[in-house]
């Protein structure tokens, strides 16, 4: 699978950014998800989706971004509100093919994601 994120940038804090992540698989995509590396932080995830749309968040990003996919379009989506200097990251999107048992246990976990795209920066001013 390939994976090619866009939409980071710079931002104030407060502001909003709506990352993208597209993608191509020749096997059907069971889940996906956003990570984010801060500069000499380990890379932590943040949202994922289920291959039947159920989401979950972590808890320092639940209520301001929301993951979502358009599967005729093959897109990821990341809306990020209320933005904060905090939030400044590397944002990679995720992908697997294979299902995995008790996924909300496992969803933000990098461990289940064979597919990762470069990377883009988001940064946030205060």
């Amino acid at each position: 699978a390939q994976l090619a994120e866009s939409g980071g940038g710079s931002v104030e804090a407060g502001g909003s950014l709506t990352l993208s992540c597209a993608f191509s698989t020749s096997q059907y995509t069971y889940n996906m998800a956003w990570f984010r590396q801060a500069p000499g932080k380990e890379r932590e995830g943040i949202a994922a989706i289920s291959r039947r749309g159920i989401t979950t968040a972590a808890d320092s990003v639940k209520g301001r971004f929301t993951i979502s996919k358009d599967n005729e379009k093959n897109i990821l989506f990341l809306q990020m509100n209320s933005l904060k200097p905090e939030d400044t990251a590397i944002y990679y999107c995720a992908a697997d093919t294979r299902p995995v048992e008790d996924w909300f246990l496992h969803a933000l976990k990098r461990y289940i994601y064979k597919y990762w795209g470069q990377g883009t920066q988001v940064t946030v001013s205060s």
